[in-house]
């Protein structure tokens, strides 16, 4: 029933678009057909505008004043359509009815959205689970789990609800509710969470929140309470409508009192139409977007941009937004003489080579990228859940895994063996790097460690430079352990770090952050960060490495995850809210000339009609010069003397 809703709702909204657009064409024809004079028709072809155009508009003001007495740019085009036709000018009329319904239409095009985040959300909760009960396994409803049920989860199963390991070793993907890059093993008294992945071994649990209570029910009720308390912004035409409203009226009154011409009111009331107090915000927002659409960022809500011009604080994922999300080996590591890095490295590429772990696949990438060779081959493979692999490579027995593995094995047993302290104070080191160790055995002796880590997006500093230099603060706002973070935030000499962070934390960062007065734009990628883009002031999702529900959740996509361009975007709303500004103080300032013109009897209402269409021009063209903005960048001299030097 949600999909066929929201179905009919994008239908409907879409339709509305299509039908403005037929209306404004014919419209437009009308006004044609008026100007020139000529109509086969015993009426005024611009009739054909009044009613297609000026008819919606003045429901809408009636609505507006007989249900809340909400006093909007209607109200004032209304009063001037019915004076214009009273007095006989229905040129005036339909032209100004036109131009506010092309500024409704810039307007509507510019927030039309599919609203399917929760929708995939859904999607993510387990339907089904595997019950177990009098030593028989029985599939039943995810919804029939009770708290103390015994469940079974198989290798590549969805966790169906929150739960502690009673045995069995595994590896959990958690990176819908952590955004963590890597799996993390688990084995009994480990808890596991719903809409998480089994991704190896199998397991036995004991249930200990179901229904509504579960990780993943509790993540949809964020996302709909962030999306239902994000506050839109209201047009600037219809903040100032009542004042608007009020001189308007007040010059014309005072015009008709003083010269007793009631023409001269009506030009008043038709030049003082906000048709370009209107259309100053949508077009500027419209080539602002068109501007973001070239540089990669798909924008979704039209307000974003104005929005994000206000922002002071800049939260980033860690995973898969700084970095690129995929892991690779750091460094290498031999105790023994015997077996050098390169040897050492080939066996440990080998063992992992029918491996279906993740870090194990990274291995595996990480060798044939540097030297374009397979590993050698691999006999008498075991995979060791939530442990790590066994395998003889080139006729040595070896071991590749956690320093679990290695201890259970007997390896790492304690007495005074000198490679087992190298083993155990380096990979410790790496670990407080950040880094992800597989510990290697060579025929049951420690031989050495592999380092891991995620790679850091090569434009990530000088982005994050280029963020600070803008006088707003980056903040690390992250899942992952604080090693990890704290590694990645000394590289990026992000100083503000929040680690562990499951995402009703994030949340409460930015709701803290945002009620002290200081505006948060959330980037992130995964489906934990979907609450935090919802309620962030803006939210900017990885549109490439992302997942869809991030995408829905946020207001704006980087499609190709260039961050480089985030200084772009960053730029670009301040530039747009000046345009808006500038417009907004021409079409005032003209509409007050205008006025003063029409009171002296030099405008009449089709002249003043022309002179603020005129106006309403001038502000679309000004706003057009935004489609190609670009701030300029000063460049290093060295580079425009010596165009031929060598790249760094």
């Amino acid at each position: 029933m949600i999909k066929i809703r929201h179905g009919v709702e994008r239908l409907l909204e879409w339709g509305g678009i299509r039908r403005q657009i037929v209306c404004l064409v014919l419209a437009g024809l009308s006004l044609i057909v008026s100007l020139l004079d000529w109509s086969p028709l015993p009426f005024d072809a611009a009739w054909a505008a009044i009613l297609l155009c000026g008819v919606p508009i003045l429901l809408e003001a009636l609505v507006g004043l007989i249900t809340a007495f909400d006093i909007k740019a209607d109200v004032l085009v209304s009063i001037a359509l019915i004076a214009s036709v009273v007095i006989g000018e229905d040129f005036a009329a339909g032209e100004v009815a036109f131009i506010m319904q092309l500024g409704a239409l810039l307007e509507d095009v510019t927030v039309a959205r599919a609203r399917a985040g929760i929708e995939k959300l859904v999607r993510l909760t387990p339907q089904t689970a595997r019950r177990l009960s009098g030593g028989t396994e029985e599939i039943v409803p995810a919804e029939q789990v009770r708290v103390g049920d015994r469940l079974r989860v198989l290798p590549g199963e969805t966790i169906p609800v929150d739960g502690v390991i009673l045995a069995g070793q595994t590896a959990v993907n958690q990176a819908v509710m952590t955004g963590e890059s890597l799996p993390v093993d688990k084995g009994e008294g480990d808890e596991v969470s719903s809409g998480t992945v089994n991704q190896f071994g199998s397991f036995d649990m004991e249930a200990t929140r179901v229904g509504e209570d579960s990780s993943i029910q509790r993540m949809i009720r964020l996302v709909q309470s962030a999306d239902a308390g994000k506050a839109r912004i209201v047009g600037i035409a219809d903040r100032w409508a009542t004042w608007i409203v009020v001189i308007a009226l007040s010059a014309a009154a005072l015009t008709w009192l003083v010269t007793g011409q009631i023409i001269r009111a009506v030009t008043i009331l038709v030049v003082f139409c906000p048709c370009a107090l209107v259309l100053a915000t949508p077009t500027a927002v419209m080539a602002a977007i068109g501007n973001a659409t070239r540089h990669g960022f798909l924008v979704r809500e039209g307000d974003a941009l104005e929005r994000l011009a206000s922002v002071t604080r800049i939260a980033f994922d860690k995973t898969g937004t700084l970095t690129c999300g995929t892991p690779k080996v750091a460094a290498v590591a031999s105790v023994l003489s015997a077996y050098p890095r390169e040897t050492l490295f080939a066996y440990a590429a080998g063992a992992e080579s029918r491996s279906e772990h993740p870090l194990g696949k990274a291995v595996v990438a990480s060798f044939r990228d540097g030297r374009g060779e397979e590993p050698p081959a691999a006999e008498e493979f075991a995979m060791l859940p939530g442990r790590g692999v066994r395998a003889r490579v080139a006729g040595r027995e070896i071991l590749a895994g956690s320093r679990a593995l290695l201890e259970d094995q007997g390896v790492l047993s304690p007495g005074g063996d000198p490679a087992v302290g190298a083993v155990l104070s380096g990979a410790e080191a790496y670990r407080k790097k950040g880094c992800t160790v597989v510990c290697l055995a060579v025929d049951g002796k420690p031989a050495g460690y592999l380092a891991l880590s995620d790679t850091l997006r090569p434009e990530a500093a000088a982005m994050i430079e280029r963020v600070r230099g803008m006088g707003v603060s980056p903040v690390l706002l992250t899942g992952d352990n604080e090693s990890a973070a704290g590694y990645i935030a000394g590289q990026l000499s992000i100083t503000e770090v929040h680690a562990d962070c499951r995402p009703e934390e994030k949340l409460a960062w930015i709701r803290r952050s945002q009620e002290e007065k200081r505006p948060v734009c959330m980037i992130g990628d995964g489906v934990n960060d979907a609450p935090a883009l919802k309620t962030a002031h803006v939210g900017i999702a990885m549109g490439g490495v992302g997942s869809d529900i991030a995408v829905e959740a946020a207001d704006i996509a980087l499609v190709n995850d260039e961050v480089k361009e985030i200084p772009h975007l960053l730029y670009l709303s301040r530039r747009m809210m000046t345009t808006i500004q500038c417009n907004l103080t021409f079409s005032m300032a003209l509409n007050f000339a205008a006025i003063l013109l029409a009171m002296t009897g030099v405008l009449n209402p089709v002249v003043g009609a022309l002179v603020h269409n005129a106006g309403s021009v001038l502000v679309i063209l000004h706003s057009s010069l935004l489609l190609k903005w670009r701030k300029r960048e000063k460049r290093r001299r060295h580079t425009k003397e010596r165009p031929d030097a060598p790249p760094l």
